[in-house]
């Protein structure tokens, strides 16, 4: 399996988890579009579109660093469209970019709900629509079109919602989108699951959590391989899953993970939200 000559759209990729993606494409030597806010850098924050960009070069792959608000459609459908010039096509939608804001209801002010379901869930539905011509095209071409959101697997369960009601509901919505989208889009032979991880994953957002302790954590590469294998599959026999990082490698027969750990030897790992 490669991703070589691969055409992937990655929302939200100048660091973290969408980085970790990008860089093992980029090592098939994949075309890799970043499609995010950051250009100049910030303290709190690290990377941007274009040093993501030269990492993604470095590794291997062909970049095209993309300025793009997911809360603009606009902006999205020119990231879009630039992406798709660029590169001839799209074969691979990354939906990673998401915003988290973990407070109950009395502590939600409300431009931090429209933030988290202006990225979360509208900007993952209107960047599939922008996408969907080109990945239809894709797989006319039989080249195996997939979409990928970063979200977890739905669960009515009461304590998912009770201490951050608003942003359980953002994150739902991005797996309701997979939810949908991967029976509408069958007829396309285009894939849509979703990935999320069993634990807590070491990132620039979780880091701006109180309390969170990264030593019982593990590092983005883990979900990046887990990516990797997803996007290698038929699409026409691997849609409307919502997979957990630790499954698929598993089925993969990759059980030893103590690499990925921020701290190698931790077995007591946080758990991610979601999972029953």
């Amino acid at each position: 399996m490669t991703l070589h000559g691969k055409k992937i759209f990655i929302t939200g990729g100048s660091r973290g988890i969408g980085l970790a993606i990008a860089l093992r494409a980029a090592r098939d030597g994949a075309l890799v579009a970043i499609a995010a806010k950051t250009v100049e850098v910030n303290p709190k924050l690290p990377g941007t579109i274009f040093t993501a960009a030269e990492e993604i070069t470095a590794a291997g792959g062909v970049s095209l660093p993309l300025q793009c608000d997911l809360r603009n459609e606009m902006q999205i459908a020119s990231a879009v469209e630039k992406a798709a010039s660029e590169f001839g096509g799209i074969d691979i939608l990354i939906n990673n970019a998401s915003a988290i804001n973990l407070t109950r209801t009395d502590a939600t002010p409300a431009k931090r709900f429209d933030l988290m379901f202006d990225v979360n869930v509208r900007g993952t539905f209107l960047t599939s629509q922008a996408a969907l011509p080109y990945l239809r095209e894709s797989g006319k071409a039989g080249r195996n079109p997939h979409i990928l959101n970063l979200s977890p697997p739905l669960s009515m369960k009461p304590k998912w919602f009770k201490n951050h009601v608003a942003y359980t509901m953002a994150k739902y919505g991005m797996s309701m989108c997979v939810l949908g989208m991967s029976e509408e889009f069958k007829r396309d032979g285009i894939a849509v699951n979703a990935l999320w991880p069993r634990t807590a994953i070491d990132t620039a957002a979780l880091a701006m959590i109180p309390g969170v302790d990264t030593a019982a954590c593990r590092r983005p590469e883990i979900l990046a391989d887990s990516a990797y294998l997803i996007l290698g599959r038929p699409a026409g026999e691997c849609t409307g899953n919502f997979f957990i990082d630790e499954q698929v490698l598993a089925a993969e027969g990759i059980t030893d993970l103590d690499h990925y750990s921020v701290v190698p030897g931790t077995t007591d790992f946080l758990e991610d939200f979601f999972l029953d």
